[in-house]
């Protein structure tokens, strides 16, 4: 069936709406970055740089690292903007946008974070790495898809449970990373853990200026939290929709992040820009050999 003009929008050169990219912009293989400004702090590491534009947040360059071709892109902040970026990535490789029909063979994409992130936990100092095996999604975006296929809630009652979910916000859900890439990524140079994504920077993440919290104790219950081998090692704004969306549109997600605060002990990094090139450096070099 024919997606009609209001549901994929495209710009009047044929290139999707938001992020101003046709289908040859990009590779299989595409790094997320929140800050626009992080996109040339990678690709500065590349060979060549064939391709680079701009829309409002986001930004991409396309180039290649050694012989492997990479495309950045900046997502900007929050679940609502990753649900723009995934859902148009995906439209560029498995919809025809001429016919405006999904393709019969559809592609999966590569898509590897490189974010910042405070730790919930002492033994996860500043300037060390975190790969979130999980995204446990506190915001309720994914909630508008049908995702009983990909969540975990037998974790998810336990979490429930533990942290005496108000039943007025959005049912939590913990999803699974790309078991594919984890293994790419995975070393003694990392930690792995559940990612919480929150949907805002201050209340959400229990950041108190001058407006009361409705559960002011929300992250200590975070910090607690353990079931088997499952806990929360830290909290940013994306990990979970990257991770629930490419779940549902078939791509492998995999989430990295730099630890430039510990919230446990009130440090902050004293080179975080030292310890995010680390991690660009370490991402690059098993990105060549998926």
């Amino acid at each position: 069936m024919e997606i009609k003009d209001s549901e994929l929008i495209l710009n009047p050169d044929g290139s999707v709406y938001h992020l101003n990219l046709k289908p040859e912009h990009i590779s299989d293989t595409i790094i997320f970055v929140g800050d626009q400004d992080r996109v040339s702090k990678i690709t500065k590491h590349f060979e060549s740089i064939e391709f680079e534009t701009q829309k409002r947040e986001f930004k991409t360059q396309t180039g290649y690292y050694k012989d492997r071709r990479i495309s950045v892109i900046s997502t900007g902040i929050g679940p609502d903007n990753i649900d723009i970026v995934l859902n148009e990535l995906d439209a560029l490789v498995n919809i025809d946008l001429n016919t405006r029909k999904p393709k019969e063979n559809l592609t999966s994409l590569n898509i590897i974070r490189i974010g910042t992130s405070g730790s919930l936990h002492a033994d996860i100092p500043v300037d060390s790495f975190v790969m979130s095996s999980h995204g446990l999604d506190v915001n309720g975006m994914l909630h508008f898809y049908q995702i009983s296929g990909i969540c975990n809630p037998e974790i998810e009652d336990v979490f429930i449970k533990h942290t005496n979910w108000d039943k007025n916000k959005a049912r939590p859900i913990i999803i699974n990373n790309s078991k594919y890439l984890e293994r790419y990524f995975e070393s003694d140079k990392i930690h792995k853990g559940m990612t919480g994504t929150a949907g805002g920077f201050y209340g959400p993440q229990g950041r108190v200026l001058r407006l009361p919290l409705q559960d002011a104790s929300l992250n200590s219950k975070l910090d607690s939290f353990s079931y088997k081998d499952f806990r929360i090692t830290n909290f940013e704004m994306e990990t979970s929709v990257i991770y629930g969306l490419s779940k549902l549109l078939g791509h492998e997600a995999l989430s990295l992040n730099a630890i430039i605060a510990n919230r446990a002990d009130g440090t902050f990094s004293k080179e975080p820009k030292k310890t995010v090139e680390k991690l660009i450096i370490y991402a690059l070099e098993r990105i060549v050999n998926i």
